[in-house]
Formats: structure tokens, sequence, C-alpha cells
């Protein structure tokens, strides 16, 4: 609707997986399946700042990214440099097992935690780029991470059609929740905690959001 629409950007070449933003001078950035990361300052004339080719933090001057090679990389937004590329995740082998669903930033302390096609969730030090810890989560692909915004709770989705809620400090799971219907062999797309209440909200391929208190 003209009315409601306030404006589009358009660069990218390919489907446009994830949006985030950054609190630093107000900027939004953008994942595609083109393989590249752009860096927006909506109001411009020229919008696009700056194009990430490679492989999205706690600093709010830093992004975290990772790519289907398995590979997640820390960049300065100010220099647009790689401040840390992490650890190689690769185990098995198979490219296909390294894929990465998902990549979250710890609220307060300084882990990446990335979520795998291959059941694993695995946690990252943003310091020094290595594997803290790696735990098989699901009976499928984890598809999604969130973190409470104290920082005490981790949640995951998967395809197995189940939420599960995390303690960080244990890394235990301490609730799960049968979620969504399996549709095409998918089910559990996207969660999330509300920033103050005790809600959190999940969204399946079987078309439903649903909040849970």
């Amino acid at each position: 609707e003209p009315n409601v629409l306030a404006g589009t950007l358009i660069a990218h070449a390919d489907a446009v997986w994830g949006l985030a933003y950054s609190g630093v001078k107000n900027h939004l950035l953008s994942c595609s399946a083109d393989g590249t990361i752009r860096l927006w300052n909506p109001p411009e004339k020229i919008p696009c700042i700056c194009t990430y080719n490679g492989e999205k933090g706690c600093d709010p001057a830093h992004m975290v990214a990772s790519f289907n090679t398995g590979s997640t990389v820390i960049y300065d937004l100010e220099t647009s440099q790689s401040v840390v590329m992490f650890s190689s995740q690769v185990e098995s082998g198979v490219q296909s097992n390294n894929h990465i669903n998902k990549v979250v930033s710890h609220p307060t302390l300084p882990v990446t935690i990335t979520a795998h096609e291959d059941r694993h969730i695995k946690f990252f030090d943003n310091k020094t780029g290595k594997m803290i810890h790696s735990m098989v989560a699901h009976l499928d692909a984890v598809t999604s991470l969130a973190v409470d915004p104290n920082g005490i709770y981790l949640m995951s989705g998967s395809h197995d059609c189940s939420i599960r809620l995390w303690n960080l400090d244990s890394k235990t799971c301490v609730q799960e929740i049968t979620a969504h219907r399996k549709k095409l062999d998918e089910s559990i797309y996207d969660v999330a905690f509300h920033p103050s209440k005790a809600y959190i909200a999940s969204a399946g391929a079987d078309a439903l959001a649903k909040v849970f208190v």
C-alpha cells in the first residue's frame, strides 16, 4: 500500500534471508542468497553503504555473519574489515552437514552461537575465534535460535517440530515444546523472545505463528 510503504531498497541479486538493525548510526544490515551482506542507511539517496562478500554482536560496531561454507566471521562496521574468523567447523568433510541456518550473539558476553543443519548448536568465543562448546541439540536440523534479553536462556527451533529452551550456563535443556506440524519435511522456521515480557513465539511451515506464555 502506497500509504504504508516508506521506501524500497534494491541491490541484492537473490532472495533476502535476514535483516538486522544496527544501533550504530541507525543503519540496517541485510543478508541474501546472492552471497553478500549489505549495510544500508535507508534515508540516503544512495542507501547502500557497503557490501560484504565473505563468509551477521556484543559490540554494537561489529556484526557477525555466517556462510553456507560453514565459516563464521565478525566484521567491523566502521572499517568493513574482518576482525575474527571462527575456527574451522569442518568435521565430516561434507559441506551440506556444515550448513549454518542461524547465527546469534549473546547480549552481554562475547559469545556467538550457531545453529546447524547437522542438528548441532555450537558456541564460539568472539575474542579468540575458538569453539567453546558443541552439542547435538535436536533430532533434525536446527533452524533457528534466540537468546533471552537477560542472556540466561537460549531457545532453539528445529525441523523435528520442537522448540527447546536451554540454560546457557549449564548448556542443558530445561523445557521442550512440540510446536508445529511438519510440512514437506520442514517445521519450525523461527523463534523469538519478547523483549520485556515472559512470552516466546515461533513461526512454522504449517503457516502458523504461535505465542507461548
